[in-house]
This record gives C-alpha cells, sequence and structure tokens, in this order.
C-alpha cells in the first residue's frame, strides 16, 4: 500500500471538510478524491467514514460497486474496452484477448512500467461503430485488430 504524505493526507481532510454538508456527499467525495489523486486513497476510507459516520465497511462496499473507482494509482494511460453485447457480436472478445495478451496483463491491470491500466467498460454509446473503445476518455469505434495494436503501441 502505497502511503500518502503529510500534505496530502491535508488534501484529504480539505475536500471531505468541503463536501460534507452536500447531498450525497459519500460519492461526491469519492469523486473529488479520485479526480484531485487519481484514486482513492486506502488512507482516505477512515476519514470518510468518520466524516460521515459510516462504517469503514460501507465506505468500502460504494468504492467498490462502482468500478470507476480505483483503489491504487492508473497507469499513464487508462484504455477502456467495451464489453456490451453490440460490441461483442463484432470481435470485442477477440479484441480484449488480444489487448491482455500484448500488455501483459489482465482487466484492471497495469504493465509494470505503469504506461497503461486496461479496463471493461459496458457500453460506450458507439453501437453502430463497434466494437469500441476509450482511451483516456477519448472514445474509438470500428476497432480491429491492427488498429487496437496502434492505440496500444500509442499508450506505451
Amino acid at each position: 500500500m502505497q502511503r500518502l504524505e503529510a500534505s496530502s493526507l491535508e488534501r484529504v481532510r480539505a475536500i471531505i471538510a468541503g463536501e460534507v454538508h452536500r447531498e450525497g456527499a459519500t460519492l461526491v467525495i469519492l469523486h473529488a478524491l479520485q479526480a484531485s489523486f487519481g484514486y482513492i486513497p486506502d488512507e482516505a476510507i477512515p476519514m470518510i467514514a468518520d466524516a460521515l459516520n459510516l462504517s469503514r465497511a460501507e465506505i468500502f462496499g460504494v468504492v467498490g460497486f462502482y468500478h470507476d473507482f480505483r483503489r491504487e494509482p492508473a497507469g499513464r494511460t487508462v484504455v477502456k474496452l467495451c464489453r456490451a453485447e453490440a460490441c461483442q457480436s463484432m470481435g470485442g472478445a477477440a479484441l480484449a484477448a488480444q489487448a491482455q495478451d500484448r500488455l501483459g496483463i489482465g482487466w484492471h491491470g497495469t504493465t509494470p512500467d505503469g504506461a497503461v491500466t486496461l479496463e471493461p467498460v459496458y457500453c460506450l454509446g458507439l453501437c453502430a461503430t463497434a466494437p469500441a473503445a476509450a482511451v483516456n476518455g477519448e472514445v474509438v469505434g470500428r476497432l480491429n485488430p491492427a488498429r487496437l495494436d496502434a492505440l496500444l503501441e500509442a499508450a506505451r
């Protein structure tokens, strides 16, 4: 586990204090932490729980339920491959296997050099141009093996 420095802990405290009184504060705080750090630091979980009078298990449950929350830093490039039905029917499973093979990682994994994180996503709204991916939030349709290889090479 990566330990936060004192200045980062202060930033966590400031985020929690600034959002604790908002409706739906749990999600608001988690989104703010993810935006600030790129992940939800484990050390923030008890701080959130204490501020909201919830158990640590409840906070961990929320973090675990929503697939966009991370508990460790992502790679410099995040590649999300669509796993929904339209993309699967157009060869998405083979592309997913290709990406995992080329990168040497599984879902939610990050390459050892910290360059790429690979994540599944369930619909990017590009069903008409399936199969699709998102690279650092930029969507790409009409993927094929050669295009995927080019995306992965550029991501590295």
